[in-house]
């Protein structure tokens, strides 16, 4: 069995990420697509203190962009669609067969929601998008009137919505600006060749996923192969066992753990880059691999209480030369028209020579983000040296 180093398994990770790549000088759909091979979906959060969750690992791997492309490439030419992968998420429509087993599940966990068999709250929302056209859940809250209830307080409404899109019946039409999503009934938005694909076995898309997982990644453990499509249980087991005894996955150790190589993973001597990576970022988003590769104990505090906080509300690891060398707490500050660093922190393997890279790299994502100056705040033990180069 092949032994590898941490340091050699950084390298293989961040190259399978596309942090291995230089930064083109123009962004374009092709780079776009380029970032979505590689891992495979983006995935979507509210929050947007600094930027969109799913906006911001294109921007660590191909640096300043203009997000309209992401609506033409998902939502106009429909090479992307929106379904639970990693947790919501946009995903090439090529896996809509591969994550039908996920839809049957749902749909049999009706009652988790509140609902029962043939409801006909889900009939008559669905008569209502199929007879009036796209929509978002407002627009729908003076419809049917049979249930009351909350789930994440949300009404039945918006409840019954997000279950029919759970289950594949209905899917997203495209996203108001402020992020809301518009719903329309699937066979209306997606492409019939995608729709019209043979849905594979459980065991065969299980297989599928945790194929391009493993290119995803690189080098991972099983875990975190797994997680990245949340696989659980003893079926992706056994395709984990398959892969290995068919060669698309090699087994090999990581100081001594026991993970699996793709074996067309590129191995390069060393990477050069520096990037910001947030908490929903692919390379760091299966926190024990982040500890286990890197060193670096990272946990999003959004639900801490502010008192409470150690490093602050939404804070970005900052990747330069293949190590995680500090995290930075950003925010947006759009009446302003700053970027404010609320706080930054050295990791263990803080390198005085990163001070200038971490400088360019906020400078460049306060420019994405249609910002001026850079302003730190003084909290944390990088704190005034940043703002001094700042």
């Amino acid at each position: 069995m092949e032994r590898l180093t941490t340091r050699q398994a950084r390298r293989i990770a961040l190259a399978a990420q596309g942090f291995n790549d230089a930064l083109p000088p123009a962004v374009t759909a092709r780079h776009l697509r380029r970032v979505v091979e590689r891992t495979q979906l983006l995935q979507i959060d509210s929050v947007n203190v600094f930027a969109r969750a799913h906006t911001m690992p294109v921007f660590a791997r191909v640096g300043s962009w203009d997000i309209g492309l992401l609506d033409s490439y998902a939502f106009r030419r429909r090479q992307l669609f929106e379904f639970w992968g990693h947790e919501a998420s946009f995903l090439p429509v090529e896996l809509h067969p591969l994550l039908r087993w996920r839809m049957a599940r749902n749909e049999s966990r009706i009652a988790r929601w509140g609902f029962e068999t043939n409801d006909a709250v889900l009939d008559e929302l669905l008569k209502r998008v199929e007879e009036g056209g796209p929509t978002g859940a407002g627009a729908l809250r003076d419809g049917p009137r049979a249930r009351n209830g909350t789930m994440w307080d949300w009404d039945h409404v918006k409840v019954g919505l997000e279950f029919l899109f759970s289950i594949g019946r209905l899917t997203t039409r495209h996203r108001t600006t402020g992020f809301e999503r518009i719903y329309d009934l699937t066979e209306r938005v997606l492409p019939a060749a995608v729709l019209d694909l043979p849905t594979p076995s459980l065991l065969d898309a299980h297989r599928a996923l945790l194929a391009l997982s493993a290119k995803a990644h690189g080098v991972a453990t099983a875990r975190s192969l797994k997680d990245y499509f949340r696989l659980r249980g003893p079926v992706s087991d056994e395709e984990l066992r398959s892969l290995v005894d068919e060669g698309a996955l090699v087994p090999v150790t990581v100081d001594g753990d026991k993970a699996y190589l793709d074996p067309t993973a590129a191995r390069p001597r060393w990477v050069r880059r520096a990037a910001l990576l947030s908490p929903f970022d692919p390379l760091v988003w299966e926190r024990a691999r982040t500890e286990r590769l890197w060193g670096v104990d990272y946990r999003i505090e959004i639900y801490t209480p502010a008192a409470k906080r150690v490093y602050g509300y939404y804070c970005l690891l900052f990747l330069h030369d293949e190590a995680i060398r500090a995290r930075v707490d950003l925010k947006s500050d759009r009446k302003a028209g700053v970027l404010r660093v609320m706080t930054a922190w050295k990791e263990p393997e803080w390198s005085p020579e990163s001070l200038a890279a971490l400088t360019v790299e906020l400078q460049r994502a306060a420019a994405w983000q249609g910002l001026g100056a850079v302003v730190v705040e003084d909290r944390g033990d990088l704190a005034r040296d940043l703002a001094r180069q700042a």
